[in-house]
C-alpha cells in the first residue's frame, strides 16, 4: 500500500495533466453534434474520386434551391387574395346621404326636390351593388379572387370590383345623360362626401393561405431505389450526379445513429481528441519545458482550445452560414501574447482539427483557419502596440477574404454565388478580434500570468517602485537603466524577449534599497561602510540584496516572471572581492559564505541579464578603456561564468552567447569612446 501511496505522489504531477486533458475531451466530445458525418469530400464540378456509389437504401433526392425558390414565387404570383366585402358601409353611406342632401340643395324647387333627392338616392344604391376598393392593385383583371360577404365566400372575377373613383366616373356619366344634369357639380360634391369603400384586402387571411401553400412545396422530386448506382467513378459532380449526392449526404447527416453504432462513433471522437490533446502535451514538455512544468501555464492552454472548440460548436450547432465569424484567430494571438509564437501557432492548428470533426466543408475551414494563423503570427511582432494590431487585423481579413474566394471560384466555377454575407462573416471576425486586449487583461487577472502589454506598463520609469529606486539609489537606478539598454540590444540580436529581458533589468537590483549605501554605487560621500565590516558580514549585505529584492517585488505585486530575474542575475556566482579579502586573513574559508543561493538562469532571457549586469558592473573599475581592453574584458568575465556552468540550466547555445558578446562589446565601446578634449 505504502508502495502505491509513493508512486501516487512521486506521479501526482503528471497524474493531474492527465485528468486535465480526459476532462477537456469529455466536454469538447459533449458538446459535439452527434449526427452523422458524410465520409466523402464533394467538390462540385470535379470528377468523383472515389470507386462507383451503390445507394444501401432508398432514399429520396432532394430539389434545388433554385427549383424550391422557382416554386415559390410561382405561388406568391398565382396565389388566391381574400377579399372582405363590408355590408354595414352602404347603410352609412345612405344615411349621410339622406343627413348632407339639404346642405347641399339649399336652392331646389319643392316641386323637385323629392325627385331628385330619390334619384341620387338610386343611383348610390345601384353604385354600391359593385364591391368597391379604394385603389387597384397588381392584381391581373381576370384573375380570380375570393370576395367574404359575412359568411358567405364566392369566387368573382378581380374586375367586379370597382376602383372609388371609377365609381365616381361612371356616376358623372349617368347623371350628365340624365334629365338632372343642371345639378351634376352639386350631386358631384355630395357623393364625394358620401362615397366610401366597401371592400379590402383580407391580409392576415391572404397570408396565411399564401403560407400554407409554400408549406407544401414538396422538397423532393423522386427516389433513388435501393441498390441502384447513384454515381461512378469518374463521372462529373454536377447536375442530377450532384444532386443525388447531396441528398445522400443531407440524409446521412440527419439519421440518428442507433445505440450501438453511436457509442462507437462516441468512442471514435474521444480516442481522437485524447490524440490530439495528448500530442499538445508532448509538444509542450519537449519544447516548452518551462511551461509544461507549471500546471496554471498548462490549464490556461486547454481552456483556451476549449472555449474556442465550444464556442464554434455552438455556431454550427445554431447558424451554420456564420460559422467563419467566430474570431479563431484570438487564440493564437493569447498564447502567443503570454508564452510565444511557436506555440501560439501548434495550439491553433491542434483546436482546427479538433473543429475539423463538426465543421461543414473541412478542408477549406482547414485551409483558411491555418493560413489566418500563420498571418496572425507573422504579423503581430508586438502587441503592446496598439496600431500593430490594427494592422494585423486588417491583413488577416484580407486573407481570409482572398482564400474564400479562391475557393468559391474552384468550387462554383465562377463568381456568381458569392455572396456579401460570405465576405461580411470574415469582417466581423476581424472586428471581434480586437477584443483580444481587454481579453488579455482578464486572464492576467484570473490566472496571474503577464503579457507583453503588462510588461510595457512596468518599463516605464515613473512607476512608483522605479521612482522610489531612483529616489534612494539613484547609482543602482542609473547602473539598471544601463544593464536594460544591454540586454534589450542582446535580446534583438538573438531573438529572445526582449521587452520581458528590459523589465527584469530593470528591476533586478531594487534589492539595494535596502541599504543603498552599502553599495558603491551609491556611495556619494566617498565613505565606505564595509571598511569596518568582515569580509563576511560585507558578502552577507551583498547577498542578501537578491532576497531583499524578491521580498520587496512580492509586496509591489510584481509577476513572478519579473521576480524570476531578481532570484537568478547572480545564479549561484561567487562575491569575489571580499571571498579574496577574507582569504587573506583565513586561507581555509568556506567559499559557501560567499555564494548567491541561486537559482541559475533558466532561459535565454535571464542568462542575458546575468551577462550584461556582471560586464556593465565590473566596466566602472577600468581606468583607460580601450577597445582591445573592453574586448578582452567581455570575454574575461562571461568566460568565467561559462566555466563556473551558470548557463547550463539556460536554452542558449554557444553560437547566442558569442552574439551576445559582440553586442556587449559594441555597446562598451560606445560608452566609453574617445572624446576630444574641449578648450577651457
Amino acid at each position: 500500500m505504502s508502495n502505491i501511496t509513493s508512486k501516487f505522489y512521486k506521479n501526482q504531477d503528471l497524474i493531474y495533466k492527465f485528468l486535465l486533458i480526459v476532462v477537456c475531451a469529455g466536454l469538447i466530445v459533449y458538446f459535439f453534434p452527434k449526427t452523422g458525418k458524410f465520409q466523402y469530400e464533394i467538390k462540385k464540378g470535379f470528377p468523383w474520386e472515389y470507386e462507383n456509389l451503390y445507394a444501401d437504401d432508398d432514399f429520396a433526392i432532394l430539389k434545388t434551391e433554385e427549383a424550391i425558390d422557382k416554386e415559390r414565387s410561382k405561388i406568391q404570383s398565382e396565389s388566391t387574395v381574400y377579399y372582405n366585402y363590408d355590408k354595414r358601409v352602404i347603410d352609412n353611406v345612405l344615411k349621410e346621404y339622406n343627413s348632407n342632401f339639404d346642405t347641399v340643395f339649399t336652392d331646389s324647387l319643392k316641386s323637385s326636390y323629392n325627385d331628385i333627392k330619390s334619384y341620387g338616392y338610386k343611383l348610390l344604391q345601384g353604385a354600391y351593388e359593385n364591391a368597391i376598393i379604394k385603389e387597384n392593385s397588381d392584381q391581373e383583371s381576370n384573375k380570380l379572387i375570393y370576395l367574404k360577404k359575412g359568411n358567405t365566400v364566392s369566387e368573382v372575377p378581380f374586375n367586379n370590383l370597382k376602383e372609388i373613383s371609377a365609381v365616381t366616373a361612371n356616376l358623372r356619366k349617368t347623371i350628365n345623360r340624365g334629365v338632372y344634369k343642371q345639378y351634376l357639380d352639386k350631386f358631384l360634391e355630395l357623393f364625394f362626401d358620401v362615397i366610401k369603400v366597401n371592400t379590402s384586402i383580407d391580409e392576415e387571411l391572404t397570408a396565411q393561405t399564401l403560407k400554407k401553400e409554400i408549406d407544401q412545396i414538396a422538397t423532393t422530386r423522386g427516389i433513388v431505389p435501393k441498390g441502384s448506382l447513384i454515381i461512378a467513378k469518374g463521372e462529373l459532380l454536377e447536375g442530377d450526379a450532384l444532386q443525388k449526392i447531396l441528398s445522400l449526404k443531407s440524409q446521412y447527416e440527419s439519421t440518428g445513429y442507433s445505440d450501438s453504432r453511436y457509442y462507437w462513433v462516441l468512442s471514435g471522437y474521444i480516442l481522437l481528441v485524447l490524440l490530439a490533446l495528448i500530442m499538445m502535451l508532448l509538444f509542450i514538455k519537449t519544447y516548452r519545458s518551462s511551461v509544461y512544468a507549471n500546471n496554471i501555464k498548462i490549464i490556461f492552454i486547454y481552456f483556451n482550445i476549449l472555449v474556442m472548440v465550444l464556442l464554434t460548436t455552438a455556431v454550427v450547432s445554431i447558424k451554420p452560414d456564420y460559422i467563419y465569424a467566430v474570431p479563431l484567430c484570438i487564440l493564437p494571438l493569447i498564447i502567443k501574447a503570454f508564452f510565444d509564437s511557436r506555440l501560439g501557432l501548434f495550439t491553433h492548428v491542434i483546436t482546427i482539427l479538433l473543429l475539423g470533426f463538426i465543421v461543414p466543408n473541412s478542408f477549406e475551414y482547414f485551409f483558411l483557419q491555418v493560413i489566418a494563423g500563420i498571418v496572425t503570427i507573422l504579423t503581430v511582432p508586438e502587441l503592446y502596440k496598439r496600431a500593430n494590431l490594427f494592422i494585423s487585423v486588417g491583413q488577416i481579413t484580407l486573407i481570409y477574404i482572398v482564400a474564400y474566394f479562391a475557393f468559391n471560384v474552384i468550387n462554383e466555377g465562377g463568381i456568381s454565388n458569392l455572396t456579401p454575407q460570405g465576405f461580411g462573416n470574415f469582417i466581423l471576425a476581424g472586428v471581434a478580434t480586437l477584443f483580444v486586449q481587454p481579453l488579455i487583461y482578464i486572464y492576467e487577472k484570473l490566472f496571474g500570468l503577464v503579457s507583453d502589454v503588462s510588461l510595457l506598463e512596468l518599463s516605464d520609469t515613473n512607476s512608483k517602485l522605479l521612482k522610489r529606486l531612483a529616489n534612494e539609489a539613484p547609482g543602482t537606478f542609473h547602473h539598471s537603466l544601463n544593464v536594460a539598454n544591454l540586454c534589450e540590444a542582446a535580446a534583438n540580436e538573438i531573438g529572445a524577449n526582449s521587452m520581458l529581458v528590459r523589465v527584469g533589468a530593470l528591476y533586478h537590483d531594487i534589492g539595494k534599497m535596502i541599504n543603498a549605501t552599502d553599495f558603491t554605487e551609491n556611495q556619494a560621500t566617498g565613505i565606505n561602510s564595509h571598511d569596518d565590516l568582515s569580509p563576511k558580514e560585507s558578502a552577507r549585505i551583498i547577498i542578501d540584496h537578491v532576497i531583499n529584492g524578491i521580498e520587496l517585488a512580492r509586496k509591489y505585486k510584481l509577476p513572478d516572471r519579473v521576480i524570476d530575474f531578481i532570484r537568478t542575475h547572480h545564479g549561484t556566482s561567487t562575491v569575489q572581492y571580499f571571498f579574496m579579502k577574507e582569504k587573506q586573513v583565513n586561507e581555509n574559508t568556506a567559499i559557501e559564505d560567499f555564494q548567491y543561493p541561486g537559482p541559475l538562469p533558466f532561459s535565454k532571457e535571464t542568462a542575458i541579464l546575468m551577462m550584461s549586469d556582471s560586464v556593465e558592473a565590473a566596466s566602472k573599475s577600468l581606468k583607460n578603456p580601450t577597445s582591445t581592453l573592453i574586448d578582452a574584458f567581455v570575454e574575461k568575465i562571461i568566460t568565467k561564468q561559462m566555466n563556473e556552468g551558470q548557463f547550463l540550466n539556460a536554452n542558449i547555445t554557444f553560437k547566442e552567447i558569442e552574439q551576445i558578446k559582440k553586442v556587449l562589446k559594441k555597446k562598451l565601446n560606445n560608452i566609453y569612446h574617445l572624446r576630444i578634449e574641449y578648450p577651457e
